[in-house]
C-alpha cells in the first residue's frame, strides 16, 4: 500500500493539496453535484422533524411579488 491518497471521487489520481480530497476542480463538482442530486444518503432511522402532518412548506403558494406592469 502506498502513502499516496487517490481521488476521494474518481480514485485515479492523486489528491492534489488545493482540492484535497479530489484531484482537481472537476472532481470537486461532480461530488457536490452527488450530494444535492440526493445520492448520498447516511444511514439510519428517519428522524421526526417534528412538524404536524399536513403543513408541509412546499404545498404553500407563495406571495404574488410579480410586478403589474403600471408604473
Amino acid at each position: 500500500m502506498s502513502g499516496e491518497r487517490l481521488c476521494a471521487y474518481c480514485h485515479q489520481r492523486p489528491a492534489e493539496s488545493p482540492w484535497r480530497p479530489f484531484c482537481g476542480e472537476r472532481c470537486k463538482l461532480a461530488d457536490l453535484g452527488r450530494w444535492l442530486g440526493g445520492h448520498y444518503r447516511i444511514p439510519g432511522a428517519a428522524a421526526a422533524d417534528g412538524r404536524d402532518e399536513g403543513t408541509d412548506d412546499a404545498d404553500e403558494t407563495p406571495a404574488d411579488t410579480t410586478p403589474t406592469g403600471k408604473r
